[in-house]
């Protein structure tokens, strides 16, 4: 990951299926890697701190087998002696020459417990408490400021924002309607119904790789919060023609099935756009059997192509590129990878599809912004912006009414944001505008 900018949940299951591992193996060899990532931030102050230099003058090798080496010695039951002679044997592997010294900084590492590590190593929480947060919950502090804002300056609530997102997420299924019952498939999987969206079930354990329900098409792996801002854009009523729908940002095609199922049921038709070949391949994999059309082109061509037309679309879902900081517990490398820096280029982005899904509607119907981001500029500042810019008239519709009763801790509207530790979801942003003219 570190030497190829690849991706944890892409290539950590081909690895474990290449080398044979399964079972316990499989399970240590995960939370070694996305325990290992989670904690990136303090175990290099911990790291860098035994071994009396900055981690970026450690030789990029050793310091990974040291970072999986200080994850095991602080976070998990690995006996002390083991956790140290394999990281010295591991970097004998492919760093000989610093094999004593990894042997001295696991050494050093060892002889003091992780509590005492965070007290010597974090600010005080009254002079520095973004600071404090950062290292004790393992978040980038401009991370925990956004979040921090999101949450109205709550920092108490965005401490436990920051444990949530530490925590191993279960795995959701979305049970794809008129392909499988939910609650059948949750007796089929041994799992059981989710918690708010009528298509999930939770995974109680295992790859879902291996269900035989993925492989014939009747359910996918989608986190609730997804299934339920793409539900809810279905869910408002709208007057007049409602068969032509479109999901304008389309990959990996999670979304665009589930709008598929429900489109078959309805007479509906999907398009579905993804700039990108290689995804939009994922979506036409991802929707066979449906009646999904999918353009492999930039979804900000609406009006200037035949497929795209103005006013052309009852429904759009747009569900823009962004940071992903709203799922960091399924995604743990991206909150080290991120940089504020990334905002600029993703929310002009954000406004001009936001601009074009508004372009594409008819007049009366809907368009559901959605990301996967709490962000205050990726989600409050892009919708009033793009809305702004769209030179259509559109209203907000409450949101909170299309997603089911009984949700709690959905603000005070017209737009939602989801979060992992009120909801068990990822931090899903949503916004649903109607084209008034």
């Amino acid at each position: 990951m570190h030497r190829d900018d690849a991706y944890a949940n892409l290539v950590l299951s081909d690895i474990l299926r290449d080398m044979g591992l399964s079972g316990r193996d499989a399970a240590f060899a995960t939370e070694l890697t996305y325990g290992t990532l989670r904690a990136l931030g303090t175990l290099d102050l911990i790291v860098a701190d035994a071994a009396g230099r900055d981690v970026a003058r450690i030789d990029p090798p050793a310091r990974d087998a040291l970072r999986l080496g200080a994850y095991q010695l602080l976070h998990t039951r690995v006996p002390a002696h083991a956790a140290v002679n394999q990281t010295v044997d591991l970097v004998r592997s492919v760093a000989p020459e610093a094999a004593g010294f990894a042997n001295a900084v696991m050494r050093t590492i060892s002889e003091t417990s992780l509590e005492a590590w965070l007290t010597k190593l974090a600010p005080a929480y009254d002079e520095d408490p973004v600071g404090n947060l950062a290292v004790l919950y393992n978040h980038p502090q401009w991370i925990i400021r956004a979040f921090s804002e999101a949450l109205g300056g709550d920092l108490d609530d965005t401490a436990r924002l920051l444990i949530e997102d530490n925590q191993a997420p279960i795995v959701h299924l979305c049970a794809r309607p008129g392909f499988a019952d939910p609650v059948e498939l949750a007796d089929e999987v041994d799992g059981q119904p989710g918690a708010f969206s009528p298509y999930a079930v939770y995974l109680n354990g295992g790859s879902p790789r291996e269900l035989s329900a993925i492989h014939d098409g009747r359910a996918h792996v989608q986190d609730e919060g997804s299934q339920l801002v793409a539900a809810a854009l279905l869910a408002a009523p709208i007057e007049g023609q409602d068969d032509r729908w479109l999901d304008l940002c389309a990959g990996p095609g999670g979304k665009a099935g589930l709008l598929g199922a429900i489109a078959a049921q309805r007479g509906a038709r999907v398009t579905a756009v993804e700039v990108a070949e290689h995804r939009a391949t994922l979506v036409q994999k991802a929707t066979r059997g449906m009646p999904v059309s999918v353009l492999a082109m930039d979804g900000r061509s609406v009006g200037r192509e035949n497929e795209l037309p103005a006013g052309g679309f009852d429904r759009v879902l747009v569900d823009a590129p962004c940071t992903g900081l709203g799922s960091l517990r399924r995604r743990p490398e991206a909150r080290w990878r991120r940089q504020p820096s990334d905002l600029p280029a993703l929310t002009k982005l954000q406004r001009e599809l936001l601009v074009a899904a508004l372009q594409a509607v008819r007049p009366g119907g809907l368009v559901a912004y959605v990301t996967c981001s709490p962000h205050m500029v990726e989600t409050q500042v892009t919708v009033t912006e793009g809305s702004r810019r769209s030179g259509v008239e559109a209203d907000f519709v409450d949101a909170r009414t299309l997603l089911p009763a009984g949700m709690p801790s959905l603000g005070p509207g017209p737009t939602v944001q989801l979060w992992p530790h009120r909801h068990g979801t990822d931090a899903m942003f949503l916004a649903v505008l109607r084209r008034t003219a």
